[in-house]
């Protein structure tokens, strides 16, 4: 058993059949929060030359699955992979002191790269959770611990920015920039530039125009 983020190596000394099986962190993060853990609390450590049959019985089921020729289904996969992650997490979790920071470096950039590529569109929470590899429950707590604001505020606050730097090339109508910023209608594009930035739409063109 290999935790996300370690490293660990064996050498098998006889012929043998593998299966390897990856648990999204997210199916493990949205299990325990079912099973009342606090996900920021809970962790795994490496386990070498593990014995487990139930571990098996649900890798072979799985492995059974694929190779058949009428599939059961999705749903039965599911089922399968939600079973593994409740008994990993009943029998083999560890517990910390300490909540977990926040994202790591490479997980937030992942986030802010696809919140900068689809402000026009709508960016929903279930999806930053996925690219995050953690549920959105668990994603909200650790998107605010590492950028000390809410999710959703800091959406809004890059689609001000968006519309600012728009607003001050110029060539654009109002009505485009706040198409092109993810803002629902013009009158939303005020709204949000004037709690964020203190000022109108138009107070930041008539700037432009005297520079």
């Amino acid at each position: 058993m290999v935790p996300a983020g370690a490293s660990e190596s064996w050498i098998g000394d006889a012929a043998s059949e593998t299966i390897e099986l990856r648990v999204p962190g997210s199916l493990l993060q949205s299990t325990a929060v079912d099973m009342g853990l606090d996900p920021d609390r809970i962790g795994l450590a490496p386990e070498c030359q593990l014995r487990d049959a139930r571990i098996e019985h649900i890798a072979w089921a799985l492995a059974a699955e694929a190779r058949a020729e009428i599939p059961t289904g999705l749903i039965y996969r599911e089922s399968l992979g939600v079973a593994l992650a409740v008994h990993i997490l009943a029998r083999y979790r560890r517990t910390s002191r300490e909540p977990s920071a926040g994202l790591t470096p490479l997980r937030m950039r992942r986030v802010v790269d696809y919140v900068e590529a689809h402000l026009r569109d709508d960016v929903s929470l279930e999806r930053l959770a996925r690219i995050a590899g953690v549920s959105p429950s668990h994603f909200r707590a650790l998107f605010r611990r590492s950028m000390g604001i809410p999710v959703h505020e800091y959406v809004i606050q890059r689609r001000v920015e968006r519309a600012r730097a728009l607003l001050t090339r110029g060539e654009l109508s109002t009505g485009q920039v706040a198409f092109e910023a993810g803002f629902a209608h013009q009158s939303h594009m005020a709204r949000c530039m004037r709690r964020v930035l203190g000022v109108t739409p138009a107070a930041i063109a008539r700037s432009r125009a005297r520079g």
